[in-house]
């Protein structure tokens, strides 16, 4: 129960529906302990009005008797109606508080997580998978909310109808409350057992249709791979089979809650018969009256449900207690991205320096960059180049702060970059990354994404300017067409452009583009070169590439190689030098001579 602890923030937030739930619970079994007590009346009344009607000789003291013995029973029946309704509405009431409380704090719980995912570093993300992440913030939340809802609320009821009415029976015939309760444990180990039962083979069951809701995905996203090389029937046999696996173990969990039922019946009605049989007894015996037994048979049907739930809340509370830990284990991650007590907002201006940095990704013990220093000035234009895995990328992960260097300095404006906050730092950034993503929205909708709030004219001026209006203007419902999961329903190249497109309209003063053309056409590749030649006149900007621009001038050029920088220089000097930049630029100029026709 440790792990639920973590939850009394929650309790003492909403205390006073807390509190008024317990109210409406206790209120509720107390009108609930009446109607037993009036139907022994009415049986006890009935038994002897018979006697005393069959003394009656004559039939006009019958028919008196009778109608004064009918009004009796329905003023009986009218308050067993009204306690009944009565009781019914402080369940409404008790359902409002503590129901509607563990829907609250599920709500409050979920939100939490989201945030807390929200402000986690990327190599929170790298380490754990987003199936997990899915699963702790939805199923796991679930779980915690039955405790908090029905746990707590068929918990409070138990122990009050219990102490009501064991109380109640004790002071009618201590001897018949034993044995009518004799059976009610058993039925609750019973219930507990076959829950648990229940529950491992439940388990079983989300596991195996996971993955087979991964395989279908799997087989989806891979259509176009499954039908080039003809694996139409290979998949379908591997679905079958897992379909096969979910079915069995679905039959198995149907015949364990087939047992169900039929337990709670058998174990109900031996507590029925002991009841005639022991209660019949005292009635013999003169202890008890026949309305006694009556009653006792009500009180045992109203504590057979509060008994069955005890298996049934132990079961849950150990899938919520499991489920609350596996939440904490996320709740208890710190950020790596910490931001300085008195952080920076004020606006940059691009004046970079990166002073003797080493990085090594945590997840993986990886060396990204070695001593790595350079400077650029506000305004500069800056290309690194570099095979794959020379660290490249690294370079803008480490300027939006994705990632803290691991030693050595990097500054804008002559401020430590950690001094800054972090999501003003972002803001002021134009970060186009290798890995485009869309979101599932409007192509408006993803090119806004950049600037909050953009107006269609600045959509449309970030469009040209990334060279990718025309194809927008060519679908079906220009700017409002919805992009189709991950951008599927567009081309690589319109992609990178649209992403482009998104940092463009932000006008930032520092841009990084990390190998965003690469998908792009020879003259669109161009077009675009020629607007960012304007738009980067007065912006510090880093291009990250695999090739040289030679459309664009830049004021530095470094050549990474392992994470270490090989080369610097402009294009003149590095080409003067005949380096590894020479050799580059030497492929470029020859590969189309080479390409066959």
């Amino acid at each position: 129960m440790k792990e639920l602890l973590y939850l009394n923030k929650y309790f003492w937030k909403y205390r006073w529906r807390f509190f008024l739930g317990i109210l409406f619970v206790s209120l509720s079994n107390v009108f609930g302990v009446f109607p037993p007590q009036v139907i022994r009346h009415v049986f006890d009344l009935v038994k002897e009005s018979i006697g005393l009607y069959r003394m009656m000789g004559s039939f006009e003291l019958q028919s008196a008797f009778s109608n004064t013995f009918s009004s009796i029973i329905l003023f009986f029946a009218a308050t067993v109606l009204c306690l009944a309704l009565v009781q019914g509405l402080f369940m409404f009431l008790m359902r409002q508080t503590l129901i509607v409380m563990s829907r609250l704090i599920e709500f409050d719980l979920r939100n939490e997580i989201y945030a807390h995912y929200q402000n986690l570093s990327t190599a929170f993300y790298k380490r754990n998978q987003t199936g997990d992440l899915m699963s702790r913030v939805a199923e796991d939340v679930n779980r915690v909310r039955m405790y908090l809802g029905p746990v707590i609320l068929y918990t409070i009821n138990l122990v009050v109808m219990f102490t009501m009415v064991i109380y109640t029976m004790l002071r009618v015939n201590s001897e018949l409350t034993f044995y009518v309760l004799l059976p009610l444990p058993i039925l609750s180990l019973s219930i507990y057992y076959v829950n648990t039962i229940i529950n491992k083979r439940s388990e079983a069951i989300q596991v195996q249709l996971s993955k087979l809701t991964s395989s279908a995905q799997e087989s989806y996203s891979g259509i176009r791979v499954i039908k080039a090389y003809v694996q139409e029937d290979r998949f379908q046999g591997s679905f079958e089979h897992q379909s096969e696996d979910y079915k069995e173990r679905s039959l198995d969990l149907a015949r364990v809650q087939a047992l169900f039922f039929p337990l709670m019946a058998l174990l109900v009605g031996l507590s029925t018969i002991l009841t005639i049989f022991i209660g019949g007894r005292a009635v013999i015996a003169g202890k008890i009256t026949a309305g006694n037994i009556a009653e006792f048979v009500l009180y045992v049907n109203m504590l057979t449900w509060p008994v069955m739930s005890l298996g049934w809340v132990a079961a849950l509370i150990q899938r919520a207690a499991a489920s609350q830990k596996r939440i904490n284990e996320f709740l208890k991650e710190v950020p790596d991205i910490q931001a300085n007590e008195h952080s920076l907002e004020e606006e940059i201006q691009g004046d970079l320096v990166f002073d003797k940095v080493r990085f090594e990704y945590p997840e993986t013990g990886i060396v990204a960059l070695e001593d790595l220093s350079f400077e650029l000035k506000p305004g500069q234009k800056m290309a690194i180049i570099g095979k794959t895995g020379s660290g490249k990328t690294t370079i803008a992960e480490l300027l939006v702060r994705k990632y803290d260097v691991s030693q050595g300095h990097i500054r804008i404006d002559g401020h430590d970059i950690k001094d800054y906050q972090v999501q003003s730092l972002r803001n002021q950034i134009g970060y186009v990354p290798q890995d485009v993503f869309l979101f599932s929205e409007t192509v408006s909708e993803n090119i806004a994404f950049g600037k909050v709030n953009a107006s269609e004219e600045e959509v449309k001026a970030a469009a040209k300017g990334a060279s990718v209006h025309n194809d927008i203007m060519g679908l079906p419902m220009n700017y409002s067409t919805m992009v189709g999961e991950r951008g599927v329903t567009l081309s690589g190249g319109q992609k990178q452009r649209i992403s482009l497109a998104r940092a463009l309209i932000k006008e930032p003063n520092l841009i990084l583009l990390d190998d965003c053309l690469s998908a792009v056409d020879a003259n669109t590749e161009q077009a675009i070169l020629d607007y960012l030649d304007s738009f980067l006149a007065e912006k510090t900007a880093i291009i990250i590439t695999h090739r040289i621009f030679t459309l664009l001038e830049f004021d530095k050029i470094l050549v990474l190689d392992g994470g270490k920088l090989l080369e610097s220089g402009t294009h003149d000097t590095l080409l003067a030098k005949r380096g590894a930049y020479y050799e580059l630029f030497q492929k470029q100029r020859l590969k189309p001579e080479i390409t066959p026709e």
